[in-house]
């Protein structure tokens, strides 16, 4: 069957069904049949979808999983991220995470560490008190720097995705697949907006309750990742101003200076005055949208980890583990080959 397939390629190519119709030359209603998996494409047909969307028909009839369970959250009623673009995110976790539950079936029971329960957490009107009930909830002290956040996550169960979506609408979303929590993340933004993008995401993951918007949320992942005690400690007291010392806190915590100086005016070390000329200072250097990276980028590990794992187990072939990760076959030839060069060089 492919529907799951031609869905996500179409809307990867940015497609409704009757403009790939058109182009297939059939119509729109046989592309409909084909995604509900209602029909098959004759051969003939299968090959001009294939050409349209530019993958092979082996990418159109790859196997997927019928019977994985997805809870997708829900975007923001206010989001002007297109019906369509939705559904392309939701497509692209689905494809996603259905080559991690592959491997993950691969390899047996077991593998992948029990997370915590979701919507478990009382949501105080305290967003200090909130953040470190987070921190405790994912097991983490509950002062000083996160370091790692998507390496923590996942080996607490959390499972992460990076997304290639070319929209600054788009910067994460969380559910569950297979009752395992995961959070989806546009990969296009700097390591600093993806933190705290995680922050936010967990937030609507561990508490219960509703959000009547999504200041709250953002409150709360700002007091995560830099809460109250480090923010006294590392930048003082009372300060007049943002200044160019505190970007080394900010490179520290793995915050944006937009989120550090937010942090210090909730937390008294500046005046509101201050916060509005530095707010002023940011507009105008670009950064609401473009604040430069300081730090390094964090990628999920995860799935790479038990492919590679499968391969070396003789569960997979290397040919199987690269249609797995979407990479070049000679890529993990490679790598594990200059791998098992490392270990013997250190055995002798």
């Amino acid at each position: 069957m492919i529907g799951k397939n031609l869905k996500y390629y179409r809307l990867q190519n940015n497609m409704t069904k009757k403009k790939i119709a058109e182009k297939a030359g059939i119509s729109s209603m046989a592309v409909t049949h084909y995604e509900s998996n209602e029909r098959m494409p004759e051969p003939a047909i299968l090959k001009k979808l294939a050409q349209v969307l530019s993958v092979s028909v082996m990418d159109l009839t790859a196997s997927r999983n019928e019977n994985l369970q997805f809870c997708h959250g829900e975007f923001r009623k206010n989001s002007n991220f297109g019906h369509r673009k939705q559904e392309y995110v939701f497509a692209s976790i689905e494809s996603y995470f259905d080559r991690f539950m592959t491997v993950e079936d691969f390899l047996g029971a077991n593998v992948l560490p029990e997370p915590p329960a979701i919507h478990s957490l009382e949501l105080s009107e305290n967003n200090e008190i909130n953040a470190a009930r987070l921190r405790n909830w994912l097991g983490l002290a509950e002062s000083g720097p996160v370091c790692q956040l998507v390496s923590n996550l996942e080996n607490k169960g959390i499972l992460v995705c990076l997304l290639d979506v070319q929209e600054s609408g788009f910067s994460g979303i969380n559910g569950t697949v297979e009752n395992y929590p995961y959070i989806a993340l546009n990969s296009n933004m700097t390591s600093e907006r993806q933190r705290f993008t995680l922050a936010h995401e967990l937030t609507h993951m561990a508490f219960s309750g509703e959000y009547d918007n999504e200041k709250q949320a953002n409150a709360i992942a700002g007091a995560f990742l830099f809460p109250e005690t480090d923010v006294i400690r590392e930048l003082g007291f009372r300060r007049q101003s943002i200044q160019r010392d505190m970007e080394i806190s900010a490179v520290e915590y793995g915050i944006s200076m937009q989120c550090l100086a937010y942090r210090a005016r909730e937390c008294g070390v500046i005046g509101s005055a201050a916060y509005e000329s530095y707010s002023r200072k940011i507009s105008y250097l670009g950064w609401r949208k473009n604040e430069p990276s300081r730090i390094e980028s964090e990628k999920p590990l995860l799935f790479k980890q038990l492919v590679y794992r499968a391969i070396e187990e003789e569960e997979i072939n290397i040919q199987r583990g690269a249609e797995l990760l979407q990479v070049p076959f000679n890529d993990i030839a490679r790598e594990l080959s200059d791998n098992t060069e490392a270990v013997h060089a250190v055995q002798q």
